[in-house]
Order: C-alpha cells, then structure tokens, then sequence
C-alpha cells in the first residue's frame, strides 16, 4: 500500500510503501505524478520509503506497468531519494543513477538509509522537512 509521507506545494512527492505494492498503487503513484504536472511543474522530485515494503506480496504486474511508465516519462522526473535499509537497493542504485544521471538533466538517484531521512527531504529539495 502507498501513503503520502507529506503534501508539498511544490514539485515534490513523499511516499511510503507498506507491505505489497499493488496496482491500485501504481495507478495512485501515477495519479499523483501527473497532478504536479498538470499544475505546471515540468519536473517532479521523489521521495519513496521501502523499508516496509514486502516485495512477495506485491504484484508482478504493478512493477511491470510502473516501469513501463517510469521509462514513458522519464522526462518528468526529476531527482529520486529511495529511503531503506536494504544493502541490495544501496549496492544497485549507483548503477542505476548512471542511468539517471546520463540523460543529460540535472538529475540523480540516491540511497539513503532510513536514519537518514532528514537528508532524503534536502535531496529532494525540502529544507527542514521533519521539522515542520
């Protein structure tokens, strides 16, 4: 299931993903996505939380779709703080901002660890997040 972390009234998105990710959240996520774009923003920053995410009670078809839809509007994406406690996540995602950062926009992925969410919201661009 996914949550909103916080609202923002920027180009800014905080989830949260609790137990298995679904296409009803897939839908959402997009859902939410497009609301930043449809306001004007042209790039939209996230933040998403998997340490409670249980990757064998999510759907095949969900993952499937959602990158599907990641690579359709790659464009729109702007910088992607992924927040865990997961040494595989921590060890791919190097690799994967390769990617991120090769398409020639000022743009990255980055791993924080879960203690470290204070600096996923600055990654992001929202200073003093928790404390607000």
């Amino acid at each position: 299931m996914v949550t909103q972390l916080k609202e923002f009234k920027s180009n800014m998105l905080a989830l949260e993903v609790k137990g298995g990710f679904t296409e009803a959240d897939e839908k959402y996520c997009q859902a939410l996505f497009n609301e930043k774009l449809n306001v004007g923003y042209k790039t939209v920053n996230i933040l998403v939380k998997l340490d409670e995410m249980e990757l064998f009670k999510s759907s095949v078809k969900a993952f499937f779709e959602d990158t599907l839809w990641i690579f359709k509007n790659y464009k729109e994406l702007g910088h992607l703080a992924v927040v865990s406690h997961s040494k595989a996540l921590k060890m791919v995602l190097p690799i994967d901002n390769l990617f991120f950062e090769g398409s020639g926009k000022q743009r990255s992925e980055k791993y924080f660890d879960i203690s470290e969410m204070e600096e996923a919201y600055k990654f992001i661009g929202e200073e003093g997040a928790l404390s607000s």
